[in-house]
């Protein structure tokens, strides 16, 4: 893969990031109310039939076919037959009993005529337009039988899943715990949404949207607060989420060069193993992965779209390989037309942000200022063009590859 002096390829750093070594996945039983966007630890197994008996898909009469084989055919109602209410009685020759959608068929009935091809007379039907035999019945087992594997292992539960799930009688589910991805803002300069602020503060706000994407790839998002630029607060919040079981560390900012970035010395003194740091993208260079005893680390820059592009790119496919999630989209292989022209590129793997009007094919139009501090154009945009290292300049119309968001 392609290097530029000590900088790491995107891809390699992705690689490096998702080998999961020995890790193992933890299950855990959720009520089938709250699992919606869980991942499933074990194949699920209907226990049950489904439709369990022989069932009337229309409202009609059920009757013997042999009694209707010519019209009219006059027949004698005996009873009634409705969902969850069965007629416990045998339709015999020459009667039928009403029935209703979903209704058990009754002992000796093989057909269902529709209400509206009958004429009724009291106890007496005539049925004047004969169906073929079989028809209108839901057999037993149509949809699936007990014991048949309905959901593999692999499976987020989404509102389809989850009424299959119901409809076999699950009331628990077997997921894999949700990755405890602990969220520790670094820096001075920072303070909270609400807080008191002095005049050479900015709002942190990394937090809330990296947070919001360990959500949607199926973590559990800590707030571990801002530990302020010195070595005693940065080593209380690494203890903290050690000693709390985060899976993964989330360190926004202070993980590049300067004098106040101590970030990776902090975590370095307490015992992280470097993976990487610093790699060929735009923005995102000064991206840092290790391993603090069984806690990964994910040290993300401290520009706003710097740290989310980061985030989109390397922490949710993170998460989704620690829950096992095997239908996610892949992200990276969406394609598009240029709305407008683009530069050459250097060394860095660029990912622009661009608005996409819907399209045979989309097009995707940079923003024409790029500065990874600007939030604005990040919540404005569709998507990020993503432009290989030393790529040419591209014109308006030509093919790129984008992520959408």
């Amino acid at each position: 893969m392609k290097r530029h002096s000590n900088l790491l390829a995107v891809e390699e750093a992705l690689v490096r990031i998702l080998d999961l070594g020995s890790y193992a996945k933890t299950t855990e039983f959720v009520p089938l109310w709250n699992a919606q966007g869980r991942i499933l630890s074990a194949d699920l197994h209907s226990k049950r039939t489904q439709p369990p008996f022989d069932s009337s898909a229309m409202d009609g009469y059920a009757v013997r076919h042999q009694d209707i084989t010519s019209a009219p055919a006059k027949l004698t109602l005996i009873g009634e037959s409705a969902a969850g209410h069965s007629f416990s009685g045998t339709v015999g020759p020459n009667e039928c009993v009403r029935i209703f959608t979903g209704a058990p068929v009754p002992a000796g009935a093989d057909t269902v005529i529709l209400q509206e091809n009958v004429a009724r007379s009291y106890d007496h039907v005539s049925v004047l337009d004969p169906e073929p035999l079989g028809r209108h019945i839901r057999v037993a087992g149509l949809d699936f039988s007990t014991g048949d594997v309905l959901l593999k292992s692999g499976t987020c539960l989404q509102s389809r899943e989850l009424g299959l799930a119901a409809a076999i009688d699950m009331a628990k589910v077997p997921v894999v715990r949700r990755p405890r991805v602990g969220i520790l803002a670094t820096g001075d300069e920072l303070a909270f949404p609400g807080e008191s602020q002095s005049s050479d503060q900015i709002i942190c706000s990394n937090s809330f949207s990296v947070a919001a994407l360990v959500r949607e790839a199926g973590g559990e998002a800590i707030n571990l607060g801002i530990a302020r630029d010195n070595f005693t607060d940065l080593e209380a919040g690494i203890r903290r989420a050690v000693s709390e079981n985060i899976d993964v560390l989330v360190t926004l900012g202070g993980a590049s060069v300067g004098d106040h970035d101590l970030v990776q010395k902090a975590l370095a003194a307490e015992g992280m193993q470097l993976s990487f740091w610093q790699i060929a993208m735009r923005p995102g260079k000064p991206l840092m992965h290790g391993h603090l005893g069984t806690t990964r680390i994910l040290g993300l820059p401290g520009n706003p779209v710097a740290s989310y592009v980061c985030a989109k790119l390397f922490l949710q496919p993170l998460l989704r390989a620690l829950t096992g999630e095997t239908h996610s989209e892949d992200i990276f292989q969406s394609t598009a037309v240029l709305g407008e022209s683009v530069a050459a590129n250097d060394h860095r793997q660029d990912y622009l942000r661009a608005t996409l009007v819907p399209g045979d094919p989309p097009v995707a139009t940079a923003f024409p200022v790029q500065d990874s501090s600007m939030l604005s154009t990040l919540a404005a945009a569709q998507c990020l063009i993503v432009r290989a290292p030393d790529a040419p300049a591209s014109k308006k119309g030509e093919v790129c590859r984008i992520i959408r968001l």
